[in-house]
């Protein structure tokens, strides 16, 4: 993977980010956290986080260093959070929905389910029709059992 490609992120626990990890270690392309200026570590405010998804409000995120417009591909991945994205990526999208690139991959985490929904409120936000999705549960990625099916992504995205 060249550098036209931009990867951005966001999680609150380390679930998401191994995702990423992995993606590091395969590819060459640029990448970005999303760092959401609310702390959500305590308990309580991570279930707020997922009221807060559930009525598709924003947050406040740190500024980001690289913008989409300048890449081909955009590759966003979330945790899902009542059945959606994650707070933080939908200020992120909604922050620079006139700037994503014509391609868009999304990827997503999640303890049981809401892979379709939460990729569908992305699509909306975007506008754009992504060109491939995938998702993980949390228990793959906790047995280390998401990097076959990870990689063979990649390699068909590639």
């Amino acid at each position: 993977m060249d550098k036209k490609i931009l990867l951005v992120f966001y999680s609150r626990t380390w679930i998401t980010r191994k995702v990423w990890e992995y993606i590091k270690q395969l590819t060459n392309c640029d990448m970005e956290e999303i760092i959401d200026k609310k702390d959500r570590s305590w308990v309580f405010w991570y279930l707020w986080a997922g009221k807060d998804a559930a009525l598709k409000k924003l947050t406040e995120i740190q500024d980001t260093k690289l913008n989409p417009w300048n890449y081909e591909t955009l590759i966003i991945g979330t945790p899902v959070r009542d059945f959606t994205m994650a707070v933080a990526i939908r200020t992120y999208l909604e922050k620079n929905k006139k700037d994503l690139p014509s391609k868009i991959i999304f990827y997503c985490t999640m303890w049981w389910g809401g892979d379709r929904t939460t990729f569908q409120d992305m699509t909306h936000l975007c506008s754009k029709t992504p060109i491939w999705v995938i998702w993980f549960k949390t228990k793959e990625i906790v047995k280390n059992e998401f990097q076959d099916r990870l990689k063979k992504f990649l390699e068909d995205i590639i």
